[in-house]
């Protein structure tokens, strides 16, 4: 499985509009998409323009079919906007354990 983790540094003012595009974005990606498998957005902690995304899809050709979605397209012109840094780290799941559902 491919897995991404991005960090994001949003601009002061902007976070109410990145976290409304970001959480559309990350909905009809889990949506739509079924090489996506996860989309998970956590605030950092001490800054509250700063965040993490965890990414998980079937594989790296279902990540590449995710930057070709409309709504990929369209979160990039909120981004444009709203961002001002950004890592990418991509990866491979190796080991995966999750109490979620299971309570």
């Amino acid at each position: 499985m491919f897995s991404l983790v991005v960090q994001m540094q949003v601009r002061p003012g902007k976070r109410e509009q990145f976290l409304a595009g970001m959480s559309a974005n990350a909905e009809a990606s889990v949506r739509d998409e079924p090489g996506c498998l996860r989309f998970d957005v956590s605030a950092v902690e001490g800054d509250e323009n700063r965040f993490l995304l965890y990414e998980l899809y079937t594989d790296a050709e279902a990540f590449e079919a995710h930057k070709r979605a409309a709504h990929f397209a369209h979160w990039r012109t909120i981004a444009g906007e709203v961002v001002a840094e950004q890592v990418n780290t991509p990866g491979a799941l190796l080991v995966s354990h999750a109490a979620e559902g299971t309570r």
